[in-house]
């Protein structure tokens, strides 16, 4: 027998059923998500989604599991939403950043042109996609990528920037330099080209880069952002005077923007000028700064580098309850050893509580510092050697052990606890460096020493401590050319009283004794207790 509507009565039953079905478990998946089950709310909703193809339940299983982290469910549940939502910009960037993290880049390649379809948001897609394909390192694979989809708008300057954005994270100058020049023909006068140019010209030398930012800001003298990496460029190279002309245009340009104050304040503080810096950081305090409490700290830094402890003190002291609260008591700990003793120092670091491993970690490398600092080198070790026995053993931290085992002859242990490091974390150059040097100071496997310091010199270029260890290195083989050449190049960078020792004993072998005193005299009036450079002394001015 029939209804009225022509539908047999077991099929309606069945419809209901199923109805019933569904609205049972899509309750189920809200009622478990909402008692922390995600990773089984998803799965329900991607069920539902594939037995219903309804485009809401495929985002929303997809955007569950995504927030869950249930990687067997990832995948697919993104895949079915781009798959029934086609013209969504949101899902279709969705499964280009699970192919891209997956470093499956062509087969993201039809999801990503997908961005560029529409003309009114072209532009912004290009300047978005490198931040998107910024978590491949396949950075070649990605350069490709990025020309392959800018290469259908020759006439669209951000295309060409994209272009130029993956060529210089993929080490390509010259592609990069090019296709800056074609976003400045087609769009001149553009902030962000010109930043990222200075930028490369900078890396290939300094001077270049600070004098194109200079001669955009003749023809834009209100590109904020550039003025800005020029000063902080100019502070870079030491060029102070240069750098302090900029900061009232900053200033003047920004209104009243405590930030650009705080940067000021930071680039005079970076230039050894701290009374200018201490009035920044007042300045950017009256301007009610959101950052309180790290001008605080700011204020407490800036005035113990004017001997002014008493009022460091009180500026740490302010910091209250939040992100920069463990920061300050490990100054105010700094303050306690230089004012009082180490073992106050200690004892306050020690009542700090409810400490994240992080933190433990931070005070122990504080304490052992300390406790080195005071030539209390087995203690120093002891409380390191305890630390990587009890807690998780971060680079940083069994670094400092290497060291410590360094200071009291545990050479077996240092170069075992290093050449872990080496294999964990192959681009912490330290470590590298670390090893070379202790070789070259103990005159031992110099060859090896000259490897390993050139390695940690190509991981951190232009780094003085790195440049320094090469040329004791160089020195200890009898190449005193070489060794001048890089403890010239690491006291240009530092004038460090170590660098110091090492590049006046080199001039003094070489015959150059007046300069070799000149040099060792001036860190001696910076560093007058410095134990390297008093027996470099001893040793050639008896």
């Amino acid at each position: 027998m029939l209804k009225k509507d022509g539908m047999p009565n077991q099929t309606q039953a069945h419809l209901e059923d199923a109805k019933k079905d569904f609205v049972f478990k899509y309750l189920v998946a809200e009622i478990v998500g909402q008692r922390g089950d995600l990773a089984a709310s998803s799965e329900i909703f991607y069920e539902l989604a594939k037995s219903t193809q309804d485009v809401g339940l495929a985002e929303r299983a997809a955007k569950v599991a995504t927030y869950a982290n249930v990687p067997a469910l990832v995948a697919p549940s993104i895949a079915l939403w781009s798959k029934l939502d086609p013209n969504s910009t949101e899902a279709q960037q969705a499964m280009a950043e699970m192919l891209i993290a997956s470093d499956s880049l062509n087969a993201a390649r039809p999801y990503l042109s997908k961005f560029f379809n529409q003309e009114e948001t072209r532009a912004g897609g290009f300047l978005y996609l490198n931040n998107l394909l910024g978590r491949s390192k396949n950075k070649a694979a990605v350069l490709h990528l990025v020309e392959s989809l800018a290469a259908p708008y020759p006439n669209l300057a951000e295309a060409h920037f994209a272009v130029a954005q993956a060529a210089f994270s993929a080490g390509n100058s010259n592609v990069a330099l090019k296709s800056l020049e074609s976003a400045e023909k087609i769009k001149p006068n553009w902030d962000m080209p010109a930043l990222l140019k200075g930028q490369i010209l900078f890396n290939q030398a300094p001077q270049s880069g600070i004098n194109f930012y200079q001669s955009f800001l003749e023809k834009s003298p209100n590109s904020h952002e550039i003025r800005l990496n020029l000063a902080k460029l100019l502070v870079s190279q030491k060029q102070f005077e240069a750098a302090k002309k900029q900061y009232p245009i900053l200033l003047k340009n920004a209104g009243n923007n405590p930030d650009i104050t705080t940067v000021i304040g930071l680039l005079s503080f970076e230039a050894g000028d701290y009374l200018a810096a201490e009035e920044y950081f007042q300045q950017a305090l009256k301007q009610n700064s959101k950052y309180i409490d790290q001008l605080y700290i700011y204020l407490a830094q800036v005035v113990e580098k004017q001997n002014k402890d008493n009022e460091a003190v009180q500026w740490y002291s302010k910091v209250g309850a939040g992100q920069h609260y463990f920061e300050a008591q490990i100054g105010l700990a700094a303050l306690t050893a230089k004012t009082q003793s180490v073992d106050k120092a200690i004892e306050k670091l020690d009542e700090l509580e409810n400490l994240t491993t992080e933190q433990q970690i931070s005070v122990i490398q504080m304490q052992a510092s300390l406790l080195a600092k005071a030539s209390r080198d087995q203690e120093s070790f002891d409380l390191l050697d305890k630390a990587v026995n009890n807690l998780p053993n971060t680079p940083e931290l069994a670094y400092d052990y290497a060291l410590a085992a360094d200071r009291v002859h545990q050479f077996v242990v240092m170069e075992t606890a290093l050449r872990k490091i080496m294999t964990a974390t192959p681009d912490f150059a330290a470590a590298y460096n670390a090893l070379g040097y202790s070789f070259a100071d103990r005159n031992i496997r110099l060859d090896e020493a000259v490897k390993l310091i050139e390695k940690a010199l190509a991981l951190s270029p232009n780094d003085h401590y790195i440049l320094d260890s090469l040329g004791w290195a160089h020195y200890r083989k009898g190449n005193l050319d070489k060794a001048l050449k890089y403890l010239k190049q690491a006291y240009q960078a530092s004038q460090d009283a170590e660098i110091a020792a090492h590049l006046g004993e080199v001039m003094w072998q070489k015959g150059q004794h007046q300069e070799a005193e000149k040099i060792w005299s001036d860190a001696l009036s910076k560093a007058p207790a410095n134990n390297l450079l008093i027996s470099t002394l001893k040793k050639f001015k008896p």
